[in-house]
């Protein structure tokens, strides 16, 4: 496919779209083929900026959404509002509203899961799937609050049970939005991560916050000032229980698509995930299992001394794999 620069290519457009949530925002740049990309916690179509322009130069249509309960999108106040086959129609919804009938579709860390549920739930929509820092683990297996529960060591309890009591981890957070914010960055990139020594991020003390083992004071490199503030006036303006409900569905997923456990992905899909990510090497048996789970794998990569937000920590890397692998896949 021809492709220009991304200098050249036309400013990003935002648009609000009908979907099943009420609306869903969208930031769109490109003409082509339909790339649709879907962030992680917490974060919001800003996390793509640097993918955007690079996709659009390379020739595609590229539309970073706001999940349901994130920025300028619909947040429905019920919790099971934001179980896993919610989010998959918002995302059929935005592509139709878009004029298309279809798309590939591209996540990072929730955004991951999200993607994989789509292309799971409704393959004659998503013709491919990319997956960022998370791999791609099929339904089923032990319901998920009782693994998150046996992940408990000692006196610390882990994050996603943490986050999963509603208005725990809110209470911690909004007092505070900038601050946490900067420090959950740099608490899982790779430049500003703590040392082996230290304790462990993805663990609460009993009694603790999950912020008392954040670094303090540093940004990581591939987050400035003034897009940190983009990223805190979001959550201040929307709060974080939008945002924290994808936890907070694990069990009703679970119980949801228990007709898709041990379910593979058939369409063309590709994995990226960091070395230094503790997502990508605790799952490292979810990617040995490639060969069965993603039958129509087309490549995985596990970049060398990369941390949790990979599309930001190294965009440059992760833009010439996206734009490698959609020239096989939706050229």
């Amino acid at each position: 496919m021809p492709s220009t620069s991304a200098e050249s290519v036309p400013a990003p457009v935002h648009r609000l779209v009908p979907s099943p949530a009420g609306r869903s925002h969208v930031v769109e740049q490109g003409e082509g083929p339909l790339v649709l990309l879907l962030h992680g916690f917490p974060e919001s179509w800003y996390s793509w900026r640097r993918q955007l322009p690079a996709l659009a130069a390379a020739g595609y249509r590229a539309v970073a959404l706001d999940v349901r309960g994130y920025g300028r999108s619909s947040r429905p106040a019920a919790v099971d509002a934001y179980r896993m086959e919610e989010l998959v129609e918002d995302n059929v919804a935005v592509v139709h509203a878009l004029g298309e009938d279809g798309a590939v579709v591209v996540g990072h860390d929730w955004g991951a899961n999200i993607a994989a549920g789509s292309a799971l739930l409704r393959p004659d929509v998503f013709s491919a799937v990319g997956l960022l820092s998370v791999p791609y683990a099929p339904p089923g297996g032990p319901r998920p609050s009782e693994v998150f529960a046996g992940m408990a060591a000692g006196p610390e309890e882990f994050y996603v049970s943490y986050f999963q009591e509603p208005g725990r981890a809110e209470a911690e957070i909004e007092p505070d939005v900038r601050g946490w914010l900067a420090g959950f960055y740099a608490a899982l990139s790779a430049d500003t991560m703590p040392g082996p020594d230290a304790p462990d991020p993805h663990f609460v003390a009993r009694g603790g916050r999950l912020r008392d083992r954040f670094p303090a004071g540093t940004l990581p490199a591939w987050l400035d000032e003034a897009e940190l503030d983009v990223y805190a006036g979001e959550f201040e303006r929307t709060g974080l229980s939008g945002a924290l409900a994808r936890y907070r569905n694990m069990d009703r997923d679970w119980a949801d698509l228990r007709a898709y456990h041990g379910a593979a992905i058939a369409q063309p899909s590709l994995f990226v995930g960091g070395s230094r990510d503790a997502s990508t090497t605790w799952l490292a048996e979810a990617i040995e299992a490639y060969p069965k789970t993603l039958p129509g794998l087309v490549g995985s990569h596990v970049l060398d001394g990369a941390g949790h937000w990979i599309q930001q920590e190294r965009a440059d890397d992760v833009n010439r794999l996206l734009v490698e692998w959609l020239a096989v896949v939706a050229p």
